[in-house]
C-alpha cells in the first residue's frame, strides 16, 4: 500500500533535520574546540558558531513543534511555540549580522560609511551577537503578551467567541513579524544584494585584466556569487513561508504545509553545509572526521 504524499514529506523532514543537527553541531564543536584552545575566535567564525548552535536548536525545535500542534495541541497555546519565536528570531539576526560582515569586510565599495563599517565591524560583533539575544527576548515577551491578552479576552468576556480571539492574536502577531522578522530580512536583502554587486563587478574587472574563466581568483569569486544566490532564493523562500504561515493560509494537516518545511529548511540545512566547506579549518576538520569514520567502518 503506497504511503500517502504528507506521511512522505513528514518522513523527509525528520530526516533532513536530524541531518541539519548533526551538521550544526559539528560545526560548533569545532568551533567551541578552538576557542577552548586559544580563548578567542576570529570575529567572522563567531558569528558562523553563534549561527549553527540556533539552527540546531531550530531544526530541532521545528520537529518537535510541528508534530505536537499535528497531534496534540494548538500552536498558539504551546510554550514551545514561544521557544521557537526566540531561536527563530535570534536566528534571523544572526543570519543579518553574518551577511553584513561579510559585506563590509568582502565589498570593495570605496564610500566612507564602508570604510567606518569595514574598521567598526569586527570590534563590534560580541555587542551584535548580544542585541541578537535582546531582541529575541523581546520577541518572546511580544508573543507571551499576545497570548496572554487573547487568553484573558476568553475569560473575561462570555461573548467572545473563539473567532473574534483568533482574529486578534492574527492582528497582534502579524504586528509582531513586521517587528521582529521584517526588518532583519529587508537588512540582510539589502546586505546581499550590495555584496552579489561587488562580486559581480570585481569579477568583470579581473576578465578585463585577466582574460580567461579558468583563472582561479575568478572561480573563487564566481562560486561565492553562485553561494549567495543559492542562499538569498532560499533564504527568501524560508521568510515568506514564516509570512504565510503568520497569515494562517495553510493549515499544518495540509500536504503543501511540509512540502513547504522541507525546501524551506533544506534551504537553511545547505547553506549550513556551504559555510562549512567555506572554512578551511572546518572543512579540514570535516575530512579528519570522515576518514577516521571510515577507517572504523572497514
Amino acid at each position: 500500500m503506497p504511503l500517502p504524499p504528507i506521511l512522505i514529506f513528514m518522513v523527509i523532514f525528520c530526516l533532513e533535520s536530524l541531518v541539519a543537527m548533526l551538521q550544526n553541531g559539528f560545526i560548533v564543536t569545532v568551533l567551541g574546540r578552538e576557542w577552548k584552545k586559544s580563548r578567542a575566535l576570529p570575529s567572522g567564525d563567531m558569528i558562523v558558531a553563534c549561527l549553527a548552535a540556533s539552527r540546531f536548536c531550530l531544526h530541532g525545535l521545528a520537529t518537535l513543534n510541528d508534530f505536537l500542534i499535528s497531534f496534540l495541541f494548538c500552536y498558539r497555546n504551546n510554550h514551545f511555540g514561544i521557544l521557537w519565536d526566540f531561536i527563530n528570531t535570534v536566528t534571523f539576526w544572526l543570519t543579518t549580522w553574518l551577511a553584513i560582515f561579510y559585506c563590509v569586510k568582502i565589498s570593495s565599495f570605496s564610500h566612507p560609511i564602508f570604510l567606518w563599517l569595514k574598521w567598526r565591524i569586527s570590534r563590534s560583533v560580541p555587542r551584535l551577537l548580544l542585541v541578537s539575544i535582546v531582541i529575541g527576548g523581546l520577541s518572546v515577551i511580544s508573543t507571551a503578551t499576545g497570548q496572554t491578552i487573547a487568553s484573558q479576552m476568553m475569560v473575561s468576556y462570555e461573548n467572545c467567541t473563539v473567532a473574534r480571539m483568533m482574529t486578534f492574536y492574527q492582528y497582534f502577531y502579524r504586528c509582531h513579524v513586521m517587528l521582529m522578522w521584517v526588518t532583519p530580512f529587508l537588512l540582510f536583502l539589502m546586505s546581499i544584494i550590495l555584496l552579489m554587486f561587488s562580486l559581480y563587478r570585481h569579477v568583470g574587472q579581473m576578465r578585463d585584466h585577466r582574460p580567461g574563466p579558468h583563472d582561479p581568483s575568478t572561480q573563487a569569486h564566481t562560486m561565492a556569487l553562485k553561494s549567495l544566490a543559492f542562499f538569498f532564493i532560499f533564504y527568501t523562500s524560508y521568510f515568506l513561508f514564516l509570512v504565510v504561515s503568520a497569515t494562517q493560509i495553510i493549515v499544518i494537516q495540509n500536504f503543501w504545509y511540509w512540502a513547504w518545511e522541507v525546501i524551506t529548511y533544506a534551504g537553511i540545512s545547505i547553506h549550513s553545509t556551504i559555510l562549512m566547506l567555506s572554512s578551511p579549518k572546518l572543512r579540514k576538520a570535516f575530512k579528519m572526521k570522515f576518514s577516521d569514520l571510515c577507517a572504523a567502518i572497514s
